[in-house]
């Protein structure tokens, strides 16, 4: 039995890309197996953890429910994407400046959130930083940490 594959473009971390993918393909497995973008992780495959998220059309969503074939024409910005030139963002900045980067399995799923956060809020509090973060677990850390890095790259601590 052969399985029946369509055409999908699109736009991931600034290239226009045409994948032949099956309709049950995840966005995660073409990130990860075809274009080796091994930033989103497969965590629990089942979109409660969070380690899968990219941008889609500039919005957080998890890689691992998206299927591929849905996505024609979309714009895809992975952890990768973030800082093309190799230079960190502040949030990846802030990140290691709070020692919230521990095993590291979670860190670009809550990079992708915490980046999209701070475009939309510029100016949190910790309240609001918690519960923009609340979708993703960490296994390793207390959060503390994670919230105080956002809070540091919101207010320039580490530019």
């Amino acid at each position: 039995m052969t399985t029946k594959t369509q055409n999908v473009t699109v736009t991931v971390n600034g290239a226009a890309r045409t994948l032949a993918c099956a309709g049950t393909t995840t966005l995660l497995t073409v990130l990860r197996d075809d274009l080796l973008l091994t930033g989103a992780k497969r965590g629990c495959n089942q979109g409660v953890c969070g380690a899968c998220t990219v941008l889609i059309d500039g919005r957080p969503m998890r890689s691992c429910l998206t299927l591929a074939a849905n996505l024609d024409g979309a714009e895809v910005t992975t952890v990768e994407g973030l800082a093309p030139r190799g230079e960190l963002t502040r949030v990846q900045e802030s990140l290691l400046k709070q020692n919230a980067v521990q095993c590291g399995f979670c860190t670009s799923g809550m990079v992708m959130v915490a980046h999209d956060f701070l475009q939309r809020n510029p100016d949190p509090d910790v309240e609001e930083v918690r519960d923009a973060l609340s979708g993703n677990l960490c296994r390793c850390s207390g959060y503390r940490a994670l919230v105080d890095a956002v809070i540091d790259a919101a207010t320039g601590g580490a530019a």
